[in-house]
């Protein structure tokens, strides 16, 4: 079995019979993150890509703006635990926090809204590339294949995928993009990111954090999601199917 995923014996039923299956299941884990030595959050995610988790998360979290702010990122040999040396060795966390699988962090829209200015940029591109784009997700998602259960996210341009990630959390996917840019060394400015789940507010702060000005999804986004993108000035685009889709806000960056 892929790691990710762990063995499971289930039944199979259907109108005609009904037999066992010997399949598996999709992995979740409790993956704490240390800042200089202090419990910064409790994630409840896939054990996959724990640096780039960590990293992504303190990323659109604000706690560093670049990879030179890092000294030393370490995962404990269970993967439950990923230490973060920060260079600047009087940081200070906020309480600790509790993040599961599906939740987001509870902030209002008028904050979120006053978090940003509008998004400074002129990129477009066209339905075509969000349909190749998303072809690239489904092709990415290699857990998803093997067991189910997990949402992958991509980041990608124009022409290419450039990183992609799986993880329960569709919060976690996107945090896990964020760092492996970082680790890259991608600049996520102008960039599409594509997610197989739901575009919350906090998914979408995730994207505005990046600079990323067109957003897809295969499902809906919410009404908050909604109310900051055009706020933001940010595209963005649902139930992107083989050949449909649904634009949200701010047409003009699909051409339209």
């Amino acid at each position: 079995m892929d790691k990710g995923a762990v063995p499971y014996t289930y039944w199979q039923v259907d109108q005609q019979h009904t037999e066992p299956v010997d399949g598996g299941v999709i992995e979740e884990t409790l993956v704490s993150l240390y800042i200089n030595g202090q419990e910064l959050a409790t994630v409840m995610c896939s054990p996959l890509d724990q640096e780039a988790l960590a990293l992504g998360f303190l990323y659109t979290e604000g706690v560093i703006e670049t990879l030179e702010e890092v000294g030393l990122v370490k995962v404990n040999t269970m993967g439950t635990a990923v230490d973060v040396l920060l260079k600047q060795r009087d940081f200070s966390p906020p309480r600790r926090m509790i993040l599961t699988s599906g939740c987001g962090g509870g902030v209002t829209l008028q904050y979120l809204t006053e978090s940003y200015p509008a998004l400074d940029s002129d990129f477009s591109t066209t339905p075509e590339v969000i349909f190749d784009r998303m072809r690239d997700l489904q092709a990415s998602a290699r857990l998803y294949a093997l067991v189910r259960g997990v949402h992958t996210a991509i980041l990608g341009d124009t022409e290419k995928l450039l990183v992609s990630a799986e993880d329960v959390g569709r919060h976690n996917a996107v945090d896990k993009i964020a760092g492996k840019a970082l680790q890259a060394g991608i600049v996520a400015r102008d960039c599409l990111l594509l997610t197989s789940g739901r575009i919350s507010s906090e998914m979408l702060n995730k994207a505005r954090r990046m600079e990323i000005p067109v957003v897809a999804s295969r499902t809906a986004p919410t009404s908050i999601a909604v109310n900051l993108a055009q706020a933001w000035n940010m595209c963005i685009v649902g139930y992107v199917r083989r050949d449909s889709m649904r634009i949200y806000t701010h047409p003009h960056r699909l051409g339209l």
